[in-house]
């Protein structure tokens, strides 16, 4: 069976996602990407994951040097549009190092600062993992992308949360 790209793409956009925005530094300017394809790997080794388009910009600089995955807050959505080629911001604050640290965006909900680890063929994108070097998080909620749309967070209906699952950080306890 054949698969219709539009179709998976469409059903894929049925999985909400945050967003996220990576950037990197390139012949002494901050760059940034939007990318929703954003996931931890590992915590030992501590790994992330993000997913580019071959054809993008920023995918050309990521497997050389170090980057940061900005968690976009919901209020940031005029960054990711901006990120993403599809508006421009006039003003970008950016938290510059000159520690040999990757750019940031100022204001953020969470950052990974990353290596890079290593990279993989992913068909017409290729994934990246970073290794993290430094995160650091802050309140609020995130920017959450669900069929093509930015979206915002309602009250949780449930404060449970893991569910007993071997993902939990007291999955320890649970196998002892």
């Amino acid at each position: 069976m054949a698969v219709d790209p539009r179709q998976l793409r469409t059903c894929l956009g049925h999985f909400a996602t945050g967003v996220t925005v990576v950037s990197c530094e390139h012949d002494g300017r901050p760059h940034g990407a939007t990318v929703n394809a954003f996931a931890a790997v590992s915590l030992d080794p501590p790994l992330v994951m993000v997913s580019l388009d071959r054809r993008s910009r920023a995918g050309q600089y990521l497997g050389h040097t170090r980057f940061a995955v900005n968690v976009l807050r919901e209020r940031q959505d005029r960054l990711a549009r901006h990120f993403a080629g599809q508006t421009t911001v006039n003003h970008i604050e950016w938290r510059i190092s000159t520690t040999g640290h990757p750019p940031r965006l100022a204001g953020s909900l969470a950052y990974f600062e990353c290596e890079p680890w290593q990279t993989y063929d992913g068909g017409d994108h290729q994934l990246f993992l970073g290794r993290v070097a430094d995160f650091e998080y802050h309140g609020g909620d995130p920017l959450v992308f669900y069929r093509g749309r930015f979206r915002h967070l309602v009250a949780p209906f449930d404060e449970t949360l893991w569910l007993g699952s071997l993902d939990s950080p007291d999955a320890s306890s649970i196998l002892n």
